[in-house]
């Protein structure tokens, strides 16, 4: 958590940005797994979070634009919490630590919500993704679950997504320790691909570190040797000499801020030539897009410009044909990388995606392109410096796709279908770093994780 004075500014900054009306900022509950004491790993929400720093359940916060107050209702503890779960501070003394004055136990929310709409004031929310926020906020606003997105505020959707998309320096050094954790469990994963080794053993090892040293993971570990497949979260496989194995998977620093890196290695620790030729596109394309990000570029272009350096690379080996320009104006190279170049990253790994992708990865200026392949592209707008982000362009040879676009004659004049089809049995291979926007440029954050193939094969060997 940091310092009160961070989160009274943020409350301030979005206070002035939506200048009047309520702002409902709810905490996440307990979840149950499969009856009601055996609860999930609690998660808090990351809005709450970010404005109001509390990381336990039961609470909900309230912004007043109207008035300047900001409140935190909560329960105080009772003797049966002390007598499961320990002392906890009072609502009181957690709300100073966050620079919050008002306080009142939490079933008075619906009097301050039902005072506001009394007076006409304006009561905003974000899309709630949850099913117990769903009810509650139900109960609050009147307005049905199933409705409460087609009423959430854009107003307030605007203002967060413009205030959290620059990282100040605090979020920056939690980024790193995450990344830190990251960079940790990737070297570990990288040194254990050998041959009779299960994929769950690596990637609980993994999981192990992330947990050890921060908030755990910061989303499903993607571990496997078909990486053909994006997210492949099943690691029910045992590694096979001369297969590839794809590790995508980031940790949460203690205070939920993000990694998450992707890097593949050859069972067994060395790469094919054939592995080797289709590392090394993705490598060119990793590094440029690097090179290419700065304040001022669309990422929509970047993504498109490493399209480029992908189709290059491929028709160089045969698998590609024609104009390079033209292929990818076609989406021909979607064929072997069918998704977007990355992602905002923060206190989510896919920051901010609850309050709808089109409000944080585009504008007014850049509207997703309806193409296969780019369509999946998370970020296009004009980049900022102190945006984070990720770099994850990739290759994959995925059968069944291949097989589509052979049938339906999709971009023949663009691919040699007779080359793919030497590839049915290679997998896939992404290489991802997170990256921060500068003033003059971007910086690779942390230490970045071996990348070339000479230091990844040589991992294998210590």
């Amino acid at each position: 958590m940091f310092d009160k004075q961070v989160y009274t500014e943020r409350r301030n900054r979005l206070r002035e940005k939506m200048g009047s009306g309520i702002i409902l900022i709810p905490g996440n509950t307990e979840s149950p797994m499969n009856y009601p004491e055996n609860t999930y790993h609690f998660r808090q929400d990351s809005t709450f979070l970010y404005l109001f720093g509390l990381d336990m359940p039961g609470l909900f916060g309230v912004i007043d634009a109207n008035t300047g107050n900001d409140m935190l209702f909560g329960n105080n503890n009772s003797i049966e919490d002390i007598i499961w779960s320990g002392i906890k501070p009072t609502i009181k003394d957690l709300a100073a630590s966050v620079g919050v004055v008002n306080t009142s136990p939490f079933k008075e929310i619906s009097i301050k919500v039902r005072q506001s709409v009394s007076k006409a004031n304006p009561v905003h929310f974000i899309p709630p993704y949850r099913a117990e926020i769903k009810l509650l906020l139900e109960e609050l606003t009147g307005i049905q679950a199933s409705h409460l997105a087609n009423h959430a505020s854009l107003d307030l959707i605007h203002a967060l997504v413009g205030m959290r998309s620059i990282k100040d320096e605090f979020e920056i050094a939690e980024i790193e320790k995450a990344c830190e954790t990251g960079y940790q469990m990737h070297v570990t994963a990288m040194k254990m691909a050998k041959p009779g080794v299960m994929e769950q053993e690596i990637a609980g090892t993994i999981e192990g570190i992330a947990l050890a040293t921060g908030g755990g993971t910061s989303f499903p570990t993607i571990l496997t040797q078909n990486g053909q497949t994006l997210h492949n979260h099943d690691h029910s496989f045992k590694l096979e000499k001369g297969r590839l194995m794809i590790i995508d998977a980031g940790a949460e620093s203690n205070s939920h801020y993000a990694s998450d890196f992707t890097r593949t290695v050859p069972v067994g620790g060395k790469f094919s030539q054939k592995q080797l030729d289709i590392y090394n596109i993705v490598l060119e394309a990793n590094n440029s897009a690097t090179s290419l990000i700065k304040p001022g570029e669309t990422y929509l272009s970047i993504h498109l410009k490493v399209a480029e350096v992908i189709t290059s690379g491929l028709k160089d080996l045969g698998l590609m044909k024609g104009d390079i320009q033209e292929a990818v104006a076609n989406g021909a190279h979607a064929l072997f990388f069918p998704h977007g170049l990355g992602h905002m990253m923060g206190l989510d790994v896919h920051d901010m995606e609850n309050y709808g992708q089109i409000y944080v990865g585009y504008d007014d200026e850049i509207r997703p392109v309806n193409q296969f392949g780019t369509a999946y592209l998370r970020l296009g707008r004009r980049l900022q410096e102190g945006f984070v982000i990720t770099n994850e362009p990739g290759l994959y040879f995925i059968p069944a796709l291949i097989e589509k676009w052979y049938n339906e004659k999709i971009n023949h004049a663009f691919i040699n279908f007779d080359e793919a089809k030497k590839y049915l049995d290679f997998g896939g291979i992404r290489l991802e770093d997170d990256i921060l926007v500068t003033a003059t440029g971007s910086r690779i954050l942390g230490n970045r994780i071996p990348i070339n193939p000479d230091e990844v094969e040589s991992l294998q060997l210590k």
